[in-house]
């Protein structure tokens, strides 16, 4: 695949997750795919979707916006901002009702037409403590 052919693959999954359509996942990634997350690697598209319903579950209303893709050979860098509102359980904590706005970088490897791997850096310190699960720091401004 092209380098616009492999970042149009990327947005098609960005898209989709944004919009709930959780098919998504099945259709632009490969069945053994693997996504190394901040604290453990998911494997395979059942453990994605399982992951994905989490977020969605706790913010319903999540929007994430691709604010850029680069791509060279079989990868492709995406940096994208996520708002939403936290209105469900979020592992274990309870609804704070808080607008909260994440940002993160992804790499995604592409291998026969799917997205065969991603390794994913979201800011979920800061999310954390937009929903109120962590204190902001001593004098850090709101």
């Amino acid at each position: 695949m092209s380098a616009e052919e492999n970042k149009a693959l990327v947005r098609r999954a960005w898209d989709g997750v944004s919009q709930g359509n959780l098919d998504v996942i099945e259709e632009v990634y490969a069945h053994d795919l693997v996504w190394h997350e901040s604290d453990e690697d998911i494997h395979g598209v059942e453990a994605a979707r399982q992951f994905v319903t989490i977020y969605l579950d706790a913010f319903p209303d999540m929007r994430i916006t691709v604010e850029d893709l680069i791509a060279e050979g079989d990868k492709v860098t995406s940096r994208w901002t996520a708002h939403g509102t936290h209105q469900g359980e979020l592992l274990g904590i309870p609804p704070s009702g808080n607008q909260v706005t994440i940002t993160g970088i992804t790499i995604h490897r592409i291998e026969d037409d799917r997205i065969a791997e991603e390794w994913e850096m979201p800011d979920n310190l800061g999310m954390m403590q937009q929903i109120g699960a962590i204190p902001e720091p001593e004098g850090a401004e709101a």
